[in-house]
């Protein structure tokens, strides 16, 4: 249903609100409302519920803070606040609940931040100064031809399959073919072939956001990315092998907000061991891309990791994608359809093996999909990466019918500065 949207006079709208459940909160809020010049009387207590009841029947403030301390459920909460906000109101939020999958999801329905109780004033600070920032930002015309962000994780049923190739390649074709401003994100901090791939030093990028994940914000991902060409910028690492790198994920997650604001699409180039060390990693992955090859073991790992999508990502969509096939004259160790028999479904792309095209591609320094460009290899390449592009517009298409989330009522296209509970 749709929200029952109340004039946007801005000129009769409170520049910020909040609504605390405890004393404590409002101690440490006042100070910092008053030092940025706004009413410290708009300090109100009554968390989130009071913030609902009484936005339905007034203004809602340029900046809205509400406190989910008292919420059950504060997804469900927040999405409720949504029927009463009007648009262009910035919403952060408060809680004590430290958990990664939350925040994300927060942050997924649409606030600018999502910060973990007992505040402090820094963090205060900063969250209103990158509010005041998002509000005074120029915005993009109505007309505009921005599509809507979606995420893409290339996994790799076994090392050796293709699947970093098949990631550049698609980086590249949403790039150039579908028009989309692209990042790639090769997650395989010590072997990763995503910069190799395109003739590029990869920098120190992923490994500085992995070691100072609070560095990561809009500023870093401008100037860490390593731009492939004017829509393809890519962020790739080979950390020292005598280096392992420690590290409970926050950073890949942070990265991922960030270049959702950023870039129209992500393309990741996604470990099959980041499955089990990071599950979160693939939360708000719209389609992940099952690279296999038809072998026996392969057979096996992609039954493994299929199963492992339908747990803990069912949310996702999967491609199963049969890597470098043997033509009519090769000798297959296991036929297409006893393969597709023994992972119970059909495989959706299947790319024939082209040796000439591989090594001229990497003398190159090209993506495959550059390289042959008009070749019948490439061919089903393309085609996924259409099917990619119009999957996420279809998806986007969906939402703004059911017109229930914050997204699209509040205006938070630019996520900056976001930190996730540590």
């Amino acid at each position: 249903m749709n929200a029952p949207w109340k004039p946007t006079g801005v000129g009769t709208r409170d520049p910020f609100v909040a609504y605390v459940c405890d004393e404590t909160t409002a101690e440490t809020l006042r100070p910092i409302v008053a030092e940025l010049g706004w009413n410290v009387e708009k300090v109100c207590k009554g968390g989130l519920r009071n913030a609902v009841q009484t936005l339905s029947v007034s203004a809602s403030p340029q900046i809205l803070f509400v406190d989910l301390a008292e919420s059950g459920d504060p997804l469900s909460d927040i999405n409720s606040l949504a029927e009463v906000c009007e648009p262009g109101t910035v919403v952060i939020a408060a809680g004590q609940v430290n958990d990664v999958r939350l925040y994300r999801d927060l942050l997924g329905s649409g606030i600018q931040d999502y910060l973990l109780k007992p505040l402090h004033p820094d963090m205060l600070r900063e969250a209103f100064t990158q509010a005041q920032a998002m509000l005074n930002a120029p915005k993009l015309a109505e007309g505009g031809v921005e599509h809507p962000h979606f995420s893409t994780a290339v996994i790799g049923a076994r090392g050796g399959v293709g699947a970093s190739t098949v990631a550049t390649s698609l980086a590249w074709l949403l790039s150039t073919r579908e028009n989309r401003s692209t990042a790639l994100l090769d997650l395989d901090v010590h072997f990763g072939t995503g910069a190799l791939s395109l003739d590029l030093e990869p920098g120190r990028g992923l490994t500085d956001a992995i070691e100072n994940p609070s560095r990561i914000d809009g500023l870093f991902i401008e100037r860490a990315m390593v731009k492939a060409s004017e829509k393809l910028a890519v962020l790739s690492a080979e950390a020292p092998i005598n280096a392992p790198m420690l590290t409970d994920g926050a950073a890949f997650y942070q990265l991922q907000e960030e270049m959702r604001g950023a870039f129209e699409c992500t393309v990741i180039d996604l470990p099959r061991g980041m499955l089990v060390q990071h599950p979160a990693l693939i939360t708000d992955v719209q389609t992940a891309v099952v690279v296999t090859e038809l072998t026996l073991a392969a057979a096996r790992d992609t039954i493994r990791i299929l199963s492992w999508l339908k747990t803990n990502a069912p949310q996702t969509a999967v491609q199963v994608v049969a890597n470098r096939l043997q033509g009519s004259g090769g000798q297959l160790e296991i036929s297409r359809k006893d393969f597709e028999g023994s992972i119970e479904r059909k495989v959706d792309v299947a790319v024939p093996f082209d040796p000439k095209l591989a090594a001229q591609a990497a003398k190159l320094g090209k993506p495959l999909a550059e390289a042959g460009k008009n070749a019948k290899t490439v061919a089903p390449l393309v085609d996924l990466a259409a099917m990619l592009a119009g999957v996420a517009e279809e998806a986007a298409d969906g939402k703004k019918k059911k017109g229930v989330s914050l997204i699209g009522k509040l205006d938070l296209k630019a996520l900056m500065g976001k930190r996730p509970a540590k």
